[in-house]
This record gives structure tokens, C-alpha cells and sequence, in this order.
């Protein structure tokens, strides 16, 4: 006779051998994936370092923009300046930081002997700051490298494509643009002579 207790159990089978099937369907399904994991992981090679020849690499766009030397009034780029060492900077007169920056750069200078092939910018960033006070500025410390008031293309070129710590002078920020014009971050804060010719040393000698 087919009891209320038999009909319980026969439940009870059907719900654990569903589950029990489900189980099954995951575990299939889990190691499926597994497999194609597994294969796509065996297709994956190292990245194979490349030489960009030297005509098929492009600068930034903001090397090709025309500054104005505020001290002698001529026009540059940095395009200028293809195959020499560019050490650049960018400031504002309000900061204190970039006066000591400037007297590092001078410095630099002097230690290395003026080399032709190592030009030194100053971009003051500050939309407040104009070429006759910057003129200024540069003569009264006796700065005799580049300085320019950056315009608007520039500096947003600069926060966009190194970070918006390029826009903020108290940092010191300064980058390296290399004989091939390829562009080398440095560290930020103050950063004394004997630094910058370790650092600058080494691309003059390529």
C-alpha cells in the first residue's frame, strides 16, 4: 500500500536527485570554462620590446607651438631643439620654490661648462603672470636661459599628457625631452645641482 510515508520519501529522492543534477550542469560548466581559460592563458606571449625607427616617431603636438623668449623677444619651440638635451620646468614668480629650482639650473650649468647641446626652459603657468614682469624676474635673478609665459595651449598640453602637478610651481616640476624627443619625468620637489647632473649626464653622453 502506497503510504503518506512513501510518497514523503519518493519527494524527497526526486528533489535530491534534481539538485544532485544541477550540481552536475555547474561542475560541467565550471570546467569548461577552466579548459577555454586555460587555453587562452597558454596563448598568451611576453611583449616583444621594438626599436621605433627614428622616422616613423612623432612628437607631441606641443613641441611644434611657438614660445617667446621673454628676455631676447625671438621665437622658439622645442622642436627647435631636435637632437640636443632639453631640460624644462615649469613656474610662476609667486613661488619661492622655483627661485631656488632657478639657482639649481644655473648652477647645473656652470658645473657642465655651458654645454651647447643642454637647453634649459622656464614656462611660467600662471594665466596671471605677464612676458614683461617674467623679463624681469629673469634678469634680477640673473636666469639667462629660456623663459616663456606659457599659453593656454601649452600649459593644458602639459596637465593633460603629464599630469596637473606640471601646473602646479610649488612642486618643481621638470621633465627631461631627450636627444630622440622622447620625454622623461622627474621626480618632483626642489632638486639640487649635483641631482640634475646625475640625471642630465647621461642623456648628454647619448
Amino acid at each position: 500500500m502506497f503510504t503518506l510515508h512513501n510518497k514523503n520519501r519518493l519527494h524527497n529522492t526526486r528533489y535530491v536527485l534534481a539538485n544532485l543534477f544541477r550540481f552536475a550542469l555547474i561542475v560541467i560548466g565550471f570546467s569548461l570554462v577552466m579548459s577555454a581559460c586555460g587555453t587562452a592563458q597558454a596563448d598568451i606571449t611576453e611583449p616583444q620590446s621594438t626599436v621605433v625607427p627614428a622616422e616613423a616617431r612623432t612628437t607631441p603636438d606641443w613641441f611644434d607651438m611657438e614660445l617667446v623668449d621673454v628676455q631676447t623677444g625671438e621665437t622658439f619651440s622645442m622642436n627647435d631643439y631636435a637632437g640636443k638635451v632639453v631640460l624644462l620646468e615649469t613656474m610662476a614668480m609667486w613661488c619661492p620654490n622655483c627661485i631656488v629650482q632657478g639657482n639649481e639650473i644655473r648652477k647645473l650649468h656652470e658645473v657642465l661648462g655651458n654645454p651647447e647641446d643642454l637647453i634649459s626652459v622656464s614656462l611660467d603657468v600662471d594665466i596671471n603672470e605677464d612676458a614683461p614682469t617674467l623679463k624681469e624676474y629673469a634678469y634680477g635673478y640673473g636666469f639667462e636661459w629660456h623663459f616663456a609665459v606659457a599659453p593656454i595651449e601649452v600649459a593644458r598640453a602639459l596637465g593633460n599628457l603629464y599630469t596637473a602637478q606640471y601646473l602646479n610651481p610649488p612642486l618643481a616640476p621638470m621633465l627631461i625631452i631627450d636627444r630622440n624627443g622622447d620625454v622623461h619625468h622627474l621626480e618632483y620637489g626642489i632638486k639640487d645641482a649635483e641631482t640634475l647632473q646625475e640625471i642630465v649626464e647621461p642623456y648628454l653622453e647619448q
